[in-house]
């Protein structure tokens, strides 16, 4: 008897013994292939709106004595926040503060100490989720590019998106994505409306207010010396934004799978709205205009990606069209700032609306996929964000500017602007006649 309570007492420890290990291997994050997978793509989709395609639509669009300017800024841009981001602005963003982190994170990421092959954030490595994170990081103040084209100095680029990766996307990146106030708050935005586009296209007009204007501006810009080269590059931006949105659901579902549709119902909506405003209001569809409407598109639907349906894409994708068409004219009608390639207009104007209308177009009588509170009391957290990044942005982009203009200096000389960046920069010329 003694010995048959033995083995009673055996089995049942044995059995305790499994049942635990199995509870515990179900609670330990296991790598799931095919989001991973997913996310090595959407990485490469990201870094190619990047490199070629920003670079091609800015370079059409200024110039033909200052495209490879426009294409330098974009190369080198990338090359400083990646080196930057592995230092220690990836732990910025996305570490653990302790006591302050509510606005920043701290440092024990840098390097990616800690972070090995096995590693993982969710079901994927955190080396892909790093490197995702990255090409946004990248992707933001290359964007403003577009605002100081033509009239700086090479040096002065290199340390403002230094200065500004590190003062100003950072700290938003944590607030939105790293577990910070505005994600306490409530805040939604799935892939950037405030970290990438609210943020750069505020960075871009405080830098070219402080910057002044091109000589000539208003009544005498030449138009986009390639159209063709602009459009080009719109479109490879349009193919990486499947990755920059629909990437952002960090898993291989039907919400990637959503987001991808709502992203291109927006696009095409807001291309056609502003090809058909250019079309009524000026006389001619012009290839620059529904170009420029994709893009607004695209950054407009961004924040709600993840949130809405097809309804809520075909909406927001014509209030972008709308929107950031007369955006444009106010800039630079009203305001009198030479924005010289719309980024506030299309990316400013275009993520704060895409933030507001989140708060409309989630809520699942419109087709989203719902909200945990009143669509009033989402948008007013909604605007908070909103609120929150124009002030960091302005303030921060303005102290950045002046900082930058006493150590290096931030506009080039006047013959220097005449001749074009192309050869009193960089020695080369885009093209030889």
């Amino acid at each position: 008897m003694s010995q048959l309570r033995t083995v009673l007492g055996i089995l049942t420890v044995g059995i305790l013994s499994l049942t635990s290990s199995q509870a515990w291997a179900q609670e330990m994050p296991v790598l799931n292939s095919g989001n991973t997978a997913w996310l090595l793509t959407s990485t490469a989709l990201v870094l190619f709106m990047t490199l070629p395609g920003l670079s091609l639509f800015y370079g059409g669009l200024v110039h033909s004595k200052n495209v490879l300017s426009a294409l330098m800024h974009c190369l080198t841009i990338c090359c400083v926040v990646s080196v930057l981001w592995l230092l220690f602005v990836y732990s910025l963003a996305f570490g653990d503060g302790g006591s302050v982190n509510q606005w920043i994170g701290g440092l024990e990421k840098s390097f990616l100490s800690g972070v090995g092959v096995d590693t993982l954030i969710g079901d994927i490595p955190e080396t892909v989720f790093f490197m995702f994170q990255m090409t946004f990081a990248i992707i933001t103040p290359a964007l403003i590019v577009g605002a100081y084209a033509e009239r700086i100095k090479f040096g002065a680029v290199i340390l403002f998106t230094t200065l500004w990766l590190i003062l100003v996307y950072a700290p938003i990146a944590h607030w939105v994505w790293g577990g910070g106030w505005l994600a306490d708050l409530g805040v939604m935005d799935f892939a950037g409306g405030l970290v990438v586009h609210l943020a750069c296209g505020v960075g871009a007009i405080a830098a070219a207010a402080v910057l002044g204007r091109r000589k000539g501006f208003p009544t005498d810009v030449t138009p986009p010396h390639s159209p063709g080269m602009a459009m080009a590059g719109a479109c490879m931006l349009w193919v990486g934004w499947y990755g920059f949105n629909a990437g952002s659901a960090l898993a291989a579902n039907g919400n990637a799978g959503m987001a991808l549709t709502v992203t291109h119902i927006a696009a095409a909506t807001a291309a056609l709205t502003w090809m058909f405003l250019d079309w009524a209001i000026r006389g001619k569809p012009t290839l620059v205009g529904t170009a420029t409407g994709v893009i607004a598109g695209l950054a407009t639907i961004t924040p709600a990606s993840g949130f809405v349906g097809p309804l809520g894409g075909l909406a927001i994708g014509l209030a972008a069209g709308l929107v950031c068409y007369f955006g444009v004219g106010f800039v630079k009608g009203i305001m009198k700032i030479d924005d010289a390639l719309d980024v506030l207009a299309v990316h400013g104007f275009g993520g704060a609306t895409g933030i507001v209308l989140t708060a409309v177009f989630a809520a699942t009588d419109l087709g989203g996929l719902g909200l945990s509170r009143t669509i009033g009391e989402q948008l007013g957290i909604q605007l908070v964000g909103v609120a929150a990044v124009v002030i960091w942005t302005a303030v921060l982009t303005f102290i950045i500017v002046k900082v930058v203009s006493a150590l290096v200096g931030f506009r080039v000389h006047e013959e220097e602007e005449a001749e074009g960046l192309d050869t009193m920069t960089h020695g080369e010329r885009g093209y030889r006649f």
